[in-house]
């Protein structure tokens, strides 16, 4: 089974198994051994042969249409970026050579604007950091240039202390790698990823096997920080445009709270320097 195969059929075992009999108005019965729905019931459900959704799910399948995705993922109970997920899974094209990444120049100017006012540094598709100010390597030695932002959240437990709510975190960062890879699941840095969070942590390999997606949104970070003690920030995650999936990631404060009186005295305590970034 080729990867793009292994992704659709993969999704649509992890979700199938994680989509309770009674959420879809089923008995949960007492003689299932496998959680979830069975393959029949799927089939039942989006109005399609047992025998069909038994190829999809061992990648023997033709690829189907957008009216057969949709029934699947309305019997599923798939969220909005799910869904998305899913569709983009079905249609994956043979992925070229990944393009290297590169900072923009105006972006590396902005990090440097921004140093000593706000947390910020860029991340590509695989959440390695390309570029941050040295107010975000005050704030967290995982937002350094050429860190990946999983293998510190899982691997570092430095990074683990740092947040009051790793847990959501952690789950986040996994939904929000394979929202951002989409159908891209044959690309060498992706596996590489993959194998070495799966062989270290098993937590992320629960995590990755859920096949939860979750779009790289904005929101609030409790955070118990070694040197200005706790802090509630608000993270921005901006898209980098015509970047390849690359995103700006802002941490500030609201101001006038404690957090914003914290957060400046971290950044009275690094000044201003320029960006670091990776040589040419």
């Amino acid at each position: 089974m080729d990867p793009e195969e292994e992704a659709l059929s993969g999704f649509l075992r992890a979700r199938r198994s994680l989509t309770r009999p009674e959420d879809v108005g089923l008995p949960p019965g007492p003689r299932r051994r496998v959680p979830g729905l069975r393959r029949e019931e799927v089939a039942s459900l989006a109005g399609i042969s047992p025998d069909y959704y038994v190829r999809l799910e061992q990648g023997r399948g033709h690829r189907p249409s957008k009216e057969v995705l949709d029934a699947i993922a309305g019997a599923l109970r798939l969220d909005r970026p799910s869904r998305s997920h899913l569709h983009r899974l079905a249609a994956a094209p043979a992925p070229g050579r990944r393009p290297e990444a590169r900072l923009q120049p105006g972006i590396r100017d902005l990090l440097l604007t921004l140093d000593t006012t706000v947390s910020a540094f860029v991340q590509d598709r695989f959440m390695d950091v390309l570029a941050a100010n040295r107010l975000a390597g005050a704030l967290s030695p995982a937002f350094a240039t050429g860190v990946n932002l999983l293998e510190s959240a899982f691997l570092d437990p430095a990074t683990r202390l740092l947040y009051e709510d790793w847990d959501q975190v952690a789950a986040e960062a996994v939904a929000g790698l394979r929202a951002s890879v989409g159908a891209r699941v044959a690309d060498p840095r992706l596996g590489e990823l993959v194998d070495h969070l799966s062989s270290a942590s098993e937590e992320f390999a629960a995590l990755w096997a859920r096949r939860d997606v979750l779009p790289k949104v904005g929101g609030v970070r409790r955070l118990r920080h070694p040197l200005v003690g706790p802090m509630e920030l608000r993270h921005e995650k901006l898209a980098v445009s015509g970047a390849g999936g690359q995103l700006l990631v802002v941490h500030h404060a609201e101001p006038g709270t404690p957090s914003a009186a914290a957060f400046a005295r971290l950044a009275a305590s690094v000044g201003a320097e320029a960006p670091t970034a990776p040589t040419a």
